[in-house]
């Protein structure tokens, strides 16, 4: 039979309402009774009812962990590294599939059916008015890697993405590149559009170079691939932007088939620096997004909203910077 706070209670000689406190977050207890608490829990094989706890405090702490992009797999990393830093805070992640999805009030509701304490929106694509939805039905969120902005409605962690392209149009102005491309996720996502925004406004400060520009049908290998195998089949650019780490891989699989070579023949520059990117037979020169220093900082911004729920919303915009690798031609 499983060991009860009434058994715990009767060996450490306390009551079992001494037993509750000691396990409830934030209620007083003495430390000698603590100590004979536990000492008495770790004897007897004792874990607290996380379930039972929460009809007390009023906390589930269950915090949903939303994305809608599971085909990229830079989301293994980032769901690993969410997942592991919630449970290190003693908070438990009730993980959101929400592929194909694009309206809220679907998951909304099923956050509140499950009496989450918080929400995190872990998506570059959907835009601010996804995350806002779950603040304005009472449920504290953060919208990591969600779009800059100087004043969010709701909690953003990530990245300038506007920068981010400026920083792969500067990239190929220095390597001496004349005709160059972005090629983006999906044009209805907002992290493509900011790039695409960013790599056209700083090309615009040089004429010389010819610019063109496309949208993937997703940020998976399969559609980078197959947008690169139809720039190949007319014209292509000496040099692509692609706005992801896995288009990179998909673009790169393409030039492999028509026996071209990275770096030389065409050049490709990344964004994320996943772990593939970093792959011998990959090697690609990328803009690496400080993915573990956003998903610890967002997850310190629920740990504060669940201590100051009307905490005022604030953006935290972390900077990127370029890893050399293989797939561009050096810098003069």
């Amino acid at each position: 039979m499983s060991v009860t706070l009434k058994d715990v209670a009767a060996l450490a000689g306390v009551s079992r309402s001494a037993v509750s406190r000691t396990f409830t977050e934030g209620a007083s207890v003495s430390a000698k009774t603590r100590s004979k608490v536990e000492k008495a829990a770790r004897e007897l094989g004792y874990s607290p009812n996380a379930l039972a706890s929460s009809l007390t405090t009023g906390r589930t702490k269950l915090i949903g962990l939303i994305s809608n992009n599971f085909h990229n797999p830079i989301f293994l990393e980032v769901f690993d590294q969410f997942t592991r830093a919630l449970q290190e805070r003693g908070l438990r992640p009730l993980i959101v599939n929400l592929t194909d999805e694009t309206e809220p009030a679907n998951s909304v509701r099923m956050l509140r059916q499950y009496s989450v304490d918080a929400a995190i929106v872990a998506s570059s694509t959907l835009p601010p008015s996804f995350a806002k939805a779950f603040h304005d039905a009472g449920v504290p969120v953060v919208h990591t890697f969600g779009r800059s902005a100087t004043s969010p409605e709701v909690h953003v962690v990530g990245i300038d993405n506007v920068e981010c392209g400026r920083m792969a149009a500067r990239e190929f102005v220095a390597r001496g590149y004349t005709r160059v491309g972005y090629l983006g996720g999906p044009e209805d996502a907002t992290s493509a559009l900011d790039r695409h925004r960013g790599f056209m406004e700083e090309l615009a400060d040089h004429p010389e170079i010819e610019v063109s520009y496309c949208f993937a049908g997703a940020y998976s290998f399969e559609a980078g691939r197959t947008e690169m195998l139809g720039l190949l089949a007319n014209n292509p650019a000496q040099a692509y932007f692609c706005g992801d780490d896995i288009l990179s891989i998909g673009a790169l699989s393409a030039l492999k088939d028509h026996s071209l070579r990275p770096g030389k023949d065409v050049g490709i520059i990344g964004l994320n620096d996943m772990e593939m990117s970093r792959w011998e037979s990959i090697d690609l020169t990328t803009i690496h997004q400080p993915i573990k220093q956003i998903i610890t900082s967002s997850v310190d911004l629920v740990v504060e909203m669940l201590k100051e729920p009307q905490r005022y919303p604030e953006a935290r915009i972390f900077p990127c910077r370029v890893i050399e690798r293989g797939t561009l031609r050096p810098r003069p």
